[in-house]
């Protein structure tokens, strides 16, 4: 069991800074987008870089380094929470893509719930699992689910079909569409440049 103040899910998830270095002795690159509110930060704990796949969530030590730099109680065995994180992710993924995996995502959220309690300074949350190796799953979740309502169609994948990553649009305009106009939206825009040229 975990006690938490009643946040909103918005809050960044903050630099990876017990990630870089674990990241850079496993001779991995560097997480982009890392910083996104919790919920999306999930979905982004999987990229590409160069060709090369990267899942953090396949190894222990890369997990428990996210976990203490997302503040996240590995209250468990690490094989069991990483498998509840990618569950988690997986399905949150496919209900962003448009696809029906509420019962995924209500599966893992089913193994939580919320006690509310009045603390000395106001009212408190107290978060309760049936399986402690779901805990970090579940809070992830919860997280994503306070976006989502308090930012409606704001959480997003990259437009760019060869990219996983996914952001929350904080623009005025609500209309971003790339991880990063840099990386992703330049790269697909000379891409389709290109193929206009050779159709001519």
């Amino acid at each position: 069991m975990s006690s938490r103040g009643g946040g909103d899910g918005a809050a960044n998830a903050g630099a990876d800074e017990v990630l870089a270095p674990v990241l850079a002795r496993h001779e991995w690159p560097a997480r982009p987008l890392a910083g996104q509110p919790l919920g999306v930060d999930l979905l982004n704990t999987r990229w590409a870089a160069g060709g090369v796949d990267y899942d953090l969530f396949e190894h222990d030590e890369l997990t428990a380094a996210w976990l203490v730099d997302r503040k996240l109680r590995q209250a468990a065995p690490l094989p069991a929470v990483r498998a509840h994180l990618r569950e988690a992710r997986d399905a949150l993924a496919e209900v962003i893509a448009g696809r029906d995996a509420r019962a995924r995502l209500n599966a893992v959220l089913d193994h939580g719930r919320l006690r509310l309690a009045l603390g000395e300074h106001g009212p408190v949350e107290h978060e309760e699992f049936d399986d402690p190796a779901a805990g970090a799953a579940w809070t992830c979740l919860r997280a994503y689910l306070r976006l989502s309502d308090a930012a409606p169609g704001r959480i997003r994948r990259c437009e760019n079909p060869d990219c996983v990553l996914h952001f929350h649009d904080v623009s005025r305009s609500g209309d971003r569409r790339w991880c990063s106009m840099a990386v992703c939206g330049n790269r697909l825009k000379a891409r389709r440049h290109s193929a206009r040229v050779r159709g001519r």
